[in-house]
């Protein structure tokens, strides 16, 4: 940098880090002064000021990305690589952090806010930051050191915004199409009970939302997550989210905790945010006690691929592929399929319906595709939306 020496540097980033203080503009002006002996003019003292406030507070060269309203997820990798997703795919951005030092100093400072650590002998680090960027969104972090990082150190950060947009706006935006809105009113307003599957950033969290925020306001939602994202609109919602250990390893709640105290809670529907484990067990206990209109998100491709994820995450939880069969088709009535079209555009793309064959096992029956419309398994959803007073 321009009048001030990478050593100054150094020693002022020294200095800081053995202080208690936070690093704010005031301290870090001081810690200049201290180091440079009083020797810095104006301009050198202010540029030196910038480039510190920009490398010690916050997300550092990233708060721009995170302040973008678009933003879901800034992907770096090492020095020289820092990917943005804007809901239309990864794009490279223009920004870059000056050497591999400078992202590891990143990575670690980011990690203590998650009440981490990130050394030599923990090179990765898995946390949850609040109050990040300059709109204080929440941010989902993980990060990985060299090493195992064999480019540089990677950072991911996953942007946590509320989801607020309605069914009506969704259809609007054809992420649900205008000849399938009605169906799935009927299927809120019937109490069957679904999951919502698709990729990463395909919008699951968006679309439960906005069906929650269709059910009866009467009805009382207790929603369970492992990071607070579902916020519909909808007069009488609980909100529990999982907290993970302290940098000591203890006081951890997990998402299947939270189910567990959910069913004591005079709940009329359970959801839970995203299952990603044995918490599936507790999910498909809660579908199968009178709870109905349940729901929850998974990770999956495809509706297709609902029953074998379930079985991998009911496995973590110690039940075997039969009890698991067994309990889903008791439990799920419908499976929804999100993904991306061509032009990274997200939104509803598939209908399924349970169906148990004669081995005990259960597949998942496609209702409705956007690319072909619907088959003539809309007559079992016709059916079972009938069963319940709904069309």
């Amino acid at each position: 940098m321009t009048g001030v020496g990478a050593d100054l540097l150094e020693r002022v980033r020294e200095r800081l880090a053995a202080q208690t203080a936070d690093p704010d503009p005031a301290v870090i002006a001081d810690a200049i002064r201290a180091e440079s002996g009083g020797l810095l003019g104006d301009t050198d003292l202010l540029d030196a000021l910038r480039y510190l406030q920009t490398e010690m507070v916050g997300a550092g060269r990233l708060e721009g990305l995170l302040a973008e309203p678009e933003i879901t997820d800034v992907l770096v990798v090492g020095s020289s690589q820092v990917w943005a997703d804007r809901g239309d795919g990864l794009v490279l951005t223009d920004v870059s952090f000056d050497d591999e030092a400078s992202v590891r100093r990143l990575a670690g400072r980011l990690a203590l806010g998650a009440g981490r650590r990130l050394d030599d002998a923990q090179p990765w680090v898995d946390g949850q930051l609040s109050g990040v960027g300059r709109r204080g969104v929440q941010v989902r972090l993980h990060a990985v050191i060299p090493p195992l990082a064999v480019d540089g150190t990677c950072i991911s950060l996953r942007v946590l915004r509320s989801a607020t947009q309605t069914f009506d706006a969704l259809v609007a935006a054809d992420a649900i199409p205008v000849g399938v809105a009605g169906v799935l009113r009927a299927v809120v307003a019937s109490r069957l009970a679904f999951v919502i599957v698709g990729g990463t950033g395909t919008g699951k969290t968006t679309l439960l939302n906005a069906l929650l925020g269709e059910c009866g306001p009467r009805e009382r939602i207790v929603t369970v997550e492992d990071a607070s994202e579902l916020a519909p609109r909808h007069p009488h919602v609980v909100r529990l989210v999982a907290r993970t250990a302290n940098v000591e390893g203890v006081g951890e709640v997990p998402v299947r905790t939270l189910v567990r105290q959910a069913l004591r809670m005079r709940p009329d529907r359970i959801v839970v945010g995203e299952v990603r484990g044995a918490e599936v067990i507790d999910l498909l206990v809660a579908l199968n006690t009178g709870h109905d209109g349940c729901a929850g998100t998974l990770h999956a491709n495809s509706t297709s691929e609902v029953p074998a994820r379930m079985e991998a995450l009911a496995a973590l939880g110690g039940m075997d592929r039969a009890a698991l069969h067994s309990q889903l088709s008791a439990a799920v009535q419908l499976v929804l399929g999100l993904g991306r079209d061509p032009t990274g555009r997200r939104g509803l793309a598939e209908i399924g319906v349970l169906d148990r064959g004669g081995n005990g096992l259960v597949e998942v029956v496609t209702v409705w595709s956007r690319r072909a419309g619907f088959t003539s398994a809309r007559a079992r959803l016709d059916a079972m939306l009938a069963e319940r007073g709904a069309s």
